[in-house]
């Protein structure tokens, strides 16, 4: 027995387990409250499992289930960048970068090159698993913001325009999703007054 090794492994697990403190803008399905990021990563990696049929490309699911358990790790030290926050995303990058250094250089060097290279993949959003994790990212808080009844939406006065600019890539990983998300999430939810017109 590796000792040392199993001492790091539970050092990144124990610490992993900020990031159900984390919480986002997002309210769950019911819109009693905001949901944290462990259950973001929960939530995706089962609609990733379920909707990978729809991926432009073929997936390796598994990879990308990873990706998506891992992808917003950094927030328990980088903290959560709401998505139309455009004075957050200005130090939003170098905020990641310090804290994918510091958590993922918790694991065994195998390790820790391994799950930051899914970060990198995710970040870099340029194979057909992060660019469908990409619209998983998208497409679940779309979703939420649909079975609240726009709720964080409404309070934070989000407007069409800022969504669809958000999601300019959204295809990438799925045009089929994105063409659902706008008929099924967005067009009742302009209609409804909970997203804002331009």
């Amino acid at each position: 027995m590796d000792k040392a090794r199993i001492d790091r492994q539970f050092a990144f697990i124990r610490a992993v387990d900020r990031e159900k403190e984390i919480f986002r803008q997002t309210y769950l399905a019911d819109g009693s409250r905001k949901e944290n990021d462990a259950e973001h990563a929960w939530h995706m990696a089962l609609m990733c499992a379920l909707l990978a049929d729809y991926a432009n490309e073929k997936i390796d699911v598994l990879h990308t289930i990873l990706m998506l358990l891992v992808h917003d790790l950094v927030e328990i030290d980088a903290g959560d960048t709401y998505a139309y926050d455009e004075d957050g995303k200005k130090s939003q990058r170098a905020r990641e970068v310090c804290a994918a250094d510091r958590i993922f250089g918790l694991l065994p060097d195998d390790q820790a090159a391994a799950f930051r290279a899914l970060w990198d993949e995710f970040e870099a959003r340029e194979t057909p698993e992060a660019k469908f994790a990409r619209t998983m990212d998208n497409l679940q808080p779309l979703m939420l913001n649909d079975a609240s009844d726009g709720k964080s939406w409404e309070e934070h006065g989000v407007h069409l325009s800022q969504v669809l600019a958000r999601n300019a890539r959204t295809a990438e990983g799925s045009a089929l999703l994105w063409a659902y998300m706008k008929e099924e999430f967005l067009r009742p939810n302009v209609e409804k007054g909970h997203l804002l017109p331009d």
